[in-house]
């Protein structure tokens, strides 16, 4: 077997195991009672964080409800870091644990519903697991447009068919492949942040990269593609152009002969141009696409668009498909049927019809 890949090590600002002159300054006046000390010394950590807590739990929503809880213990529990390693790896390792936390305790997300009866999967061997997408312009805190080399690497570890393969993966197992060959931290700093032995680490990281490498033979993962964003977008469009025309033909003509589409957390997968045809013909408004209006935004570092059905002169938010870009076609698409995901974005959940995209005419208002 293949040693699997690192996907990026770009998130380490320093050296991990010695803490900086300033973060000790800062920390010794945080201790102190100052918040503002506080807030300075954990600023540069919080949207690295904030993707880690994604990463680790598959919810852009569940993400922000961690990053609350690790905020308030690194405040009520700063004298519980004892300043021999940094302030970056102590934060790691609240968050990391809260992750698992909050995973263990995580109902069940509710499948979306759907207008029409689903066509019968065809994907059997898909295991769909509970997901949501993340906005591109959180992810730019990470890594510029300016830094294609940074972006590639960081994109790699946010693409939704890397979130699923992971997100599949017992929550330690998980938690060790992310410290270690994402985020890079030693076996040492690991071993530390999971409040476990080395051996055990070095165990569950074993097991983790192997499911992923399983996930590689099989085709569900596979290597980050860099089109060019214009490309991209025109791609896009054309699906677009085609949704909002009703044109089925028009619109699978842009998909990969081996296209997947899939809904999480819906136990649905659908393989293939006719499949994918056959279900949008049928499935969103009883196959009535012109009755949505779909805006174009970015996700994981891919294209995507936001869905508005029409309900009378009014615009509901109604789900966000992001598209992967394999070889020149679209290989996948992932839906989500969830109004709740929209305000990340910056986009309101009820607007008038038809919605405008930036640019386009009177900005949107959000009535929710």
């Amino acid at each position: 077997m293949s040693a699997p890949r690192s996907y990026h090590r770009r998130m380490r600002p320093r050296a991990d195991n010695v803490p900086g002159e300033a973060e000790l300054t800062l920390l010794a006046q945080a201790r102190a009672g100052d918040e503002d000390a506080f807030g300075v010394l954990i600023a540069p950590y919080l949207r690295e964080l904030h993707v880690h807590c994604y990463r680790m739990l598959g919810s852009v929503h569940d993400a922000e409800d961690v990053m609350q809880e690790v905020l308030v213990r690194a405040w009520r529990h700063l004298d519980a870091f004892d300043g021999r390693g940094s302030v970056r790896g102590w934060l790691y390792r609240i968050a990391t644990n809260r992750c698992l936390t909050a995973r263990s305790r995580a109902a069940a997300a509710p499948a979306p519903a759907l207008s029409s009866p689903p066509p019968p999967s065809n994907a059997t061997d898909v295991e769909v697991t509970a997901l949501t997408p993340y906005p591109d312009a959180w992810l730019a805190e990470l890594a510029s447009p300016d830094d294609p080399a940074a972006r590639y690497e960081v994109r790699e570890s946010v693409e939704l068919a890397f979130l699923t393969v992971i997100q599949l993966l017992p929550p330690r197992q998980r938690a060790a492949l992310l410290l270690r060959d994402v985020l890079g931290f030693s076996a040492a700093e690991t071993a530390q942040i999971l409040r476990s032995s080395r051996a055990s680490v070095t165990s569950a990281l074993q097991r983790a990269r192997a499911t992923v490498e399983t996930s590689r033979a099989s085709g569900r993962l596979r290597p980050a593609s860099s089109p060019r964003l214009g490309a991209q977008r025109a791609l896009a469009d054309r699906f677009t152009a085609a949704w909002h025309a009703g044109d089925i033909p028009a619109l699978v003509s842009v998909l990969a002969e081996d296209c997947l589409l899939t809904m999480p957390p819906a136990p649905l997968a659908y393989r293939g141009r006719q499949a994918i045809g056959a279900f949008f013909a049928t499935v969103p408004a009883g196959g009535d696409l012109p009755a949505f209006r779909l805006i174009p935004l970015q996700a994981n570092l891919q294209p995507a668009v936001a869905a508005y059905m029409r309900d009378g002169a009014t615009a509901r938010a109604y789900g966000i498909m992001v598209l992967a870009i394999r070889d020149d076609m679209i290989g996948e698409i992932t839906g989500f049927a969830d109004p709740l995901l929209f305000p990340p974005f910056g986009f309101p959940r009820e607007t008038a019809w038809p919605p405008r995209q930036a640019g386009q005419g009177p900005e949107f208002r959000a009535n929710g």
